[in-house]
């Protein structure tokens, strides 16, 4: 649901007042409009085969194509894969939000794949290297859409886990939680997007949720860069931003987001409002939000403490080790 926002722009009356103060006040979620996926279609047999190399590149064995060293299907079944458990959303510094399983391991997917209808592409050699993520257990934690989950049915009768209509691997070379050693292998297989798509940092929503190893939760924005609050600003009754000027140079103000752009922040208090100088800015649950000119890549969270007043912010709003707070 798109969130609207009047502001006066001569004379601030006490119903203009009255509209923001109702606008904090409201829970502005969004209820998926899709229901959850649950196909059952046969996927069929084709090429099936191991990369030739961990690089991307497809050199080596079977380099190019993404099969093996002679690209032909085992008759042999693969070991059956570990359940997929809830699973989470990791940030990668090159890749934005991955998809993992309840593991912390990476899930993929493979273009020769398809997901409308799902279908996999996937046996023998090929999924002993690949396996194919079970759909049994899989569950959707924090920040992802458990819509989007789905399941298709293998040869062998399994059910096979799709995300956006995607079967989703696991890859055999991952051996730690946030490996990511199957991304670009053979140029057919990809880290997996929370929403079924190929995992980059284009593929960010405009605000999303990223789990940094010292912060736990917090926010950031479309490009993977950390979101701050000023506590020195205001959200209630009326929301003021107070950085302007030089501060702005140095903390420069989230532009507004529709609330459909969003991935696991709280849509309650989640608006853009009008600056005095007629810029817009986005907030949190009513807080207005900022990225730092000091973080230079994605997951730099520079901008923490800074001067006991700028803090990056939790998915609920509230400001992420702040004094009191």
């Amino acid at each position: 649901m798109k969130t609207s926002w009047r502001t006066a722009a001569l004379v601030a009356t006490a119903a203009s007042v009255l509209a923001l103060t109702t606008a904090c006040g409201q829970d502005n979620s969004t209820t998926p409009a899709s229901a959850a996926q649950n196909v059952g279609a046969t996927a069929a047999a084709g090429q099936y085969g191991n990369p030739g190399s961990t690089t991307g590149t497809g050199t080596g064995t079977g380099a190019g194509n993404g099969y093996g060293a002679d690209g032909n299907q085992s008759s042999s079944s693969p070991t059956p894969a570990a359940p997929a458990g809830k699973l989470t959303v990791a940030s990668n510094p090159d890749l934005g939000n991955v998809l993992t399983d309840g593991s912390g391991l990476t899930l993929y997917r493979f273009d020769k794949d398809t997901a409308n209808p799902p279908k996999s592409n996937c046996e023998g050699d090929c999924a002993t290297t690949w396996p194919p993520v079970p759909a049994d257990d899989a569950s959707a934690g924090a920040g992802i859409d458990k819509s989007l989950l789905g399941e298709v049915t293998r040869p062998d009768g399994t059910k096979q886990l799709t995300v956006g209509g995607w079967p989703a691997y696991r890859y055999a070379k991952d051996v730690n939680a946030g490996d990511v050693n199957g991304q670009g292998v053979g140029g057919k297989w990809f880290a997996l997007a929370p929403n079924g798509k190929k995992a980059t940092l284009s593929s960010l929503p405009g605000l999303s949720v990223r789990k940094d190893p010292k912060l736990g939760d917090i926010i950031v924005d479309k490009n993977g860069r950390t979101v701050y609050r000023f506590l020195k600003d205001k959200a209630w009754p009326k929301v003021i931003s107070n950085c302007t000027g030089a501060c702005l140079e140095k903390w420069p103000a989230v532009a507004p987001v529709k609330a459909d752009d969003t991935q696991g922040v709280q849509k309650k208090g989640l608006m853009g409002f009008t600056r005095p100088d007629g810029a817009k800015q986005m907030t949190v649950n009513c807080w207005p939000i900022y990225t730092f000119s000091g973080d230079k890549a994605p997951g730099d969270t520079n901008g923490q403490g800074v001067g006991g007043t700028w803090y990056a912010v939790a998915p609920d709003g509230k400001p992420v080790g702040a004094p009191g707070k």
